[in-house]
């Protein structure tokens, strides 16, 4: 299949918001990222409910909703209604998480789970089969613009067997750092799907910086 790449949001002028979505609507990328965070699962604060809901009028692609909070279940049937179409939670904020993912499935949304760095994939061996995306985070949540960390594409690499082992249909996400000197090596490893952020946003032509990250082969 051919790999997905998805412009983080987080990283969008903000002041110029609705312009940077029609960017990314007119561009060939296949999906919006859009990272929630609550200042205290990770060091930082992000989109709310009403900011997701007005995105969600003007985008004409799938919205990747990734959650950094802690207690997620609280609000998953409130981001189904915000428009999410892919619901990510993190591995380490779960309690209860083959809960969580059915609580997910169960509004009509796809479910991931996030891996941060120090968190290996054998966690996910009991759920791999119930999921329908796992998002590896190749730097550590919270803010933008950090620094990839090599041991992802080994982790890759894991993920990719125990899918391959168990007949899971999920896919894999990276997301961190991504830019056009790592993604041949990310999709090579097994990655289905980039986000990009300052990669994309920051640079000169945003719509041709996502044109040539999905023609990577």
């Amino acid at each position: 299949m051919s790999h997905i790449i998805a412009p983080s949001i987080l990283a969008a002028d903000f002041a110029n918001l609705q312009k940077e979505i029609e960017m990314v609507n007119q561009s060939e990328a296949d999906w919006f990222h859009i990272d929630v965070m609550d200042g205290v699962f990770v060091p930082n604060i992000s989109f709310g409910m009403p900011v997701i809901s007005a995105i969600k009028k003007h985008v004409k692609k799938t919205m990747d909703v990734h959650l950094m909070i802690v207690d997620p279940d609280r609000f998953i049937a409130d981001f189904k209604k915000a428009g999410a179409d892919i619901l990510t939670v993190h591995y380490e904020a779960c309690k209860h998480l083959h809960r969580t993912i059915q609580a997910i499935k169960a509004e009509g949304m796809q479910a991931g789970v996030s891996l941060n760095p120090h968190t290996p994939v054998a966690v996910l061996e009991d759920v791999i089969q119930d999921l329908d995306l796992v998002l590896i985070m190749s730097v550590n949540p919270g803010f933008g613009g950090q620094s990839f960390i090599e041991n992802t594409y080994k982790k890759i690499k894991q993920l990719k067997e125990l899918i391959e082992k168990t007949g899971s249909k999920a896919i894999i996400e990276i997301d961190g750092g991504v830019n056009d000197k790592n993604i041949k090596k990310l999709i090579s490893a097994g990655a289905n799907a980039l986000v990009a952020g300052s990669f994309i946003f920051k640079s000169e032509n945003p719509t041709e910086t996502i044109k040539k990250l999905k023609q990577t082969l």
